[in-house]
């Protein structure tokens, strides 16, 4: 039988097994962290794949930013909201003060 090339996701395993030392070394609090970046890049594994480039980390890389991208995005966009509604609020408060400090005595 012939030999088979090995896929993204082994090449990404791979990457990861070698960067466990790198991991072991890492504060504790820094760990999951670490953990949730390889996350990402396996969520993108298929397009990684597809590339078929010859340094699989350069995609994993990207795949790791684009996952941070969105995020970035999606805690933007909340922030947009919220300030909206806080300025919202603030103007509701101003109204209602000059309305009673306009009330007869």
């Amino acid at each position: 039988m012939g030999r088979t090339n090995p896929t993204y996701r082994d090449a990404l395993r791979a990457i990861e097994d070698r960067w466990a030392e790198f991991r072991r070394a890492l504060r504790r609090r820094d760990q999951p962290h670490f953990d949730q970046l390889f996350e990402y890049a396996r969520e993108h594994a298929d397009a990684s794949g597809l590339l078929n480039h010859q340094n699989p980390l350069l995609p994993a890389l990207l795949s790791i930013d684009l996952e941070q991208e969105a995020i970035l995005e999606d805690h933007e966009e909340r922030l947009e909201v919220l300030e909206r509604r806080l300025n919202e609020q603030s103007i509701d408060a101003q109204v209602s003060d000059e309305g009673a400090s306009e009330e007869p005595q």
